[in-house]
């Protein structure tokens, strides 16, 4: 099947500074990729530039097979393109039922985003009335990608979920997550832990300073090469 994301020869930096020499990654319908990496990869950095919000170097950033460097980030989303970014991006001040109202942009009734977030994530249904701030870490989480659901993705950018959270936690949002790949949505998924993401993974990529060191299935074969990946004394 056709990637619907895809990132060819991606080069990107922070002024002088080259972060991504020459990224090949793709994810097609239905599928879950994992990125991983140890810090300062340039793990976040794809995702960013997977989402149109930091700009491509060298290369093609391609969605759907067509070419989209330098779209605005905005049309990206509507688009069907949908970034959760480290330290899950919520409104904490406000309710989360406010939370969930400020994704009306989109066009979807409000009652059809409370609908679709309330059953995938019942715990939010009961904390509709709450300070998203004083959620647990794991409940704010939920809040993120329901929040993130409720523009219909086409293509889902995790960045560290498992951030902060017990591995119970974890392990039942990422079969949330599988659950939506299911439903036909291209994910992308960032994660420093490797663990609880391979678990539901159907591609593995590990990027070491700014390369795509391995990229394959998530078999014992790759577990067993990852600490070396990481120490980035591979061959």
């Amino acid at each position: 099947m056709t990637a619907l994301l895809e990132l060819s020869a991606i080069r990107a930096a922070y002024d002088a500074i080259t972060v991504l020499h020459g990224v090949d990654l793709s994810v097609r319908v239905g599928e879950v990729v994992a990125l991983l990496g140890p810090n300062g990869a340039g793990k976040t950095t794809t995702l960013k530039v997977a989402a149109g919000v930091h700009p491509v170097a060298a290369g093609a950033l391609r969605l759907g097979g067509r070419t989209v460097n330098g779209v605005d980030p905005r049309d990206l989303a509507r688009a069907g393109v949908c970034l959760i970014p480290e330290g899950r991006g919520i409104f904490p001040n406000l309710t989360v039922r406010d939370n969930l109202l400020m994704m009306s942009f989109t066009g979807r009734p409000v009652a059809e985003i409370e609908e679709i977030a309330f059953a995938r994530f019942p715990i939010v249904a009961q904390r509709a009335g709450q300070t998203a701030g004083t959620l647990s870490g794991g409940e704010q989480q939920m809040l993120a990608l329901a929040r993130g659901l409720a523009t219909d993705p086409a293509v889902l950018l995790l960045d560290e979920l498992s951030m902060g959270l017990a591995p119970l936690v974890v392990k039942r949002l990422y079969g949330q997550v599988a659950e939506i790949a299911q439903q036909g949505v291209a994910v992308l998924i960032v994660e420093q832990f490797a663990a609880a993401v391979l678990e539901i993974a159907d591609t593995a990529a590990v990027l070491v300073r700014g390369r795509v060191e391995h990229h394959g299935p998530p078999d014992l074969g790759l577990r067993n090469q990852l600490a070396t990946l990481y120490l980035g004394s591979a061959p």
